[in-house]
C-alpha cells in the first residue's frame, strides 16, 4: 500500500492547511503554522507517511519519512 505525504500549506485568506497528497481540498485548516504541523506530524506518522512544510511563498522548507525506508542505514562493524 503506497501512504499519502501530509502537506502543511498557507492559505490565500491567511492561515494554514493541512493537505493530502493528491487531494485538492484542504483536510483541516489551522490559524498558526505551528498547529498545523503538530496535526500533520502526528497524522503522517500514523500512515507512517511523508511530511512536507511549506514557507509563506509555497516552497519546501522541510521534509521528514515518517515511513518504512527503503534503503535504511548500514552498519559499520
Amino acid at each position: 500500500m503506497k501512504t499519502k505525504g501530509k502537506h502543511v500549506v498557507p492559505r490565500q485568506r491567511g492561515g494554514w492547511a493541512v493537505k493530502t497528497a493528491g487531494k485538492t481540498r484542504a483536510g483541516k485548516v489551522f490559524e498558526s503554522q505551528a498547529d498545523a504541523v503538530k496535526y500533520a506530524r502526528d497524522a503522517a506518522k500514523k500512515t507512517h507517511g511523508e511530511l512536507y512544510v511549506h514557507g509563506k511563498d509555497g516552497t519546501i522548507k522541510e521534509r521528514r519519512s515518517y515511513g518504512v525506508d527503503p534503503f535504511p542505514p548500514r552498519d559499520k562493524k
